[in-house]
């Protein structure tokens, strides 16, 4: 891809979001617009919205071409229609007067090389930039959330950690947010990058405290490091934390590996989920209607 957007890039500028069916593809494809609940666009999107681009994430229906992002288009307007006027030829239901905003849609694009999740994740949207589009490899790289995260993730990418990003993990009737969630054979764990601002404030600690007992008794453990951690010791301490937590859960959880891959320096060098992109996908993996999908990634 060749870069079509200015140096001052913004977050929310590009848009991923799902296609749930084949024929939702079709309609950006050949009529060249594409709908998103206005609730749902306004709740999760706010001041981000609307976007100059939008790329597509097929999920299961898609076959042996689900979970990944294998096309994009310009968005060129948008308006808010109801589903009547969407679909007139739907028969009344009780959603027929339900709000959309119709995105306009310039060319549909493909990819050269699709943009794979590793792990056939459900998403709803991930707000991004040209940039990070244009040069993601997989899912996880789309992500923008902040600098922070951004440098720590370059950080486990170069010692081949496979993490998701922006994870949603549901407890009971809680959703919770993970920066990172990182699979083990014997628990998993989560990692956050706390800004020392945000995290410092008293109701936030005691918010932050009840999510990770939460979290530690189903099942997983956290990290949480500073902004002056991050700077200043990346590689010698909150790299180095992660694999050492990792090896005490029994290594790494990947698809299509003999053993869990561990970190210390007897285990020696074992390839991983980042030396080749996944190009299968899940028969198994969990769908939702179309009316469920859109109330995916509160963080309560």
């Amino acid at each position: 891809m060749k870069a079509e957007t200015n140096s001052e890039e913004k977050r929310g500028e590009f848009l991923v979001a799902i296609v749930q069916r084949p024929l939702d593809l079709s309609y950006a494809r050949d009529k060249h617009w594409y709908r998103i609940p206005v609730e749902s666009a306004d709740r999760l999107l706010g001041k981000q919205w609307p976007p100059k681009w939008i790329g597509f994430y097929q999920t299961k229906a898609f076959g042996s071409e689900a979970y990944s992002v294998r096309h994009y288009s310009h968005v060129e307007g948008n308006t808010i229609v109801s589903r009547r006027e969407l679909f007139p030829d739907e028969p009344e239901n009780e959603k027929a007067e339900r709000k959309y905003y119709k995105l306009k849609l310039g060319e549909l694009k493909s990819l050269d090389y699709p943009i794979h999740s590793r792990r056939f994740r459900r998403i709803v949207f991930i707000p991004t930039t040209w940039s990070k589009f244009e040069n993601a490899s997989e899912i996880n790289d789309l992500y923008a959330e902040s600098p922070l995260e951004d440098k720590l993730w370059a950080a486990m990418k170069r010692q081949q950690i496979s993490a998701e990003r922006q994870e949603l993990v549901s407890i009971g009737a809680k959703n919770y947010i993970l920066d990172f969630a990182i699979y083990c054979e014997k628990g998993n764990l989560g990692v956050e990058t706390d800004g020392d601002w945000y995290h410092n404030a008293s109701e936030r600690v005691k918010a932050d405290k009840r999510r990770d007992n939460d979290l530690h008794a189903n099942g997983w453990q956290t990290l949480r490091f500073t902004t002056d951690e991050i700077r200043e010791q990346l590689e010698t301490y909150c790299v180095g934390k992660i694999t050492e937590t990792i090896d005490s859960l029994g290594g790494l959880s990947e698809e299509g590996k003999f053993m869990p891959r561990r970190f210390g320096g007897e285990y020696g060098y074992q390839p991983s989920l980042f030396d080749a992109r996944a190009d299968y996908y899940a028969d198994t993996a969990a769908e939702l209607d179309e009316d469920e999908v859109w109330n995916l990634g509160d963080d309560v």
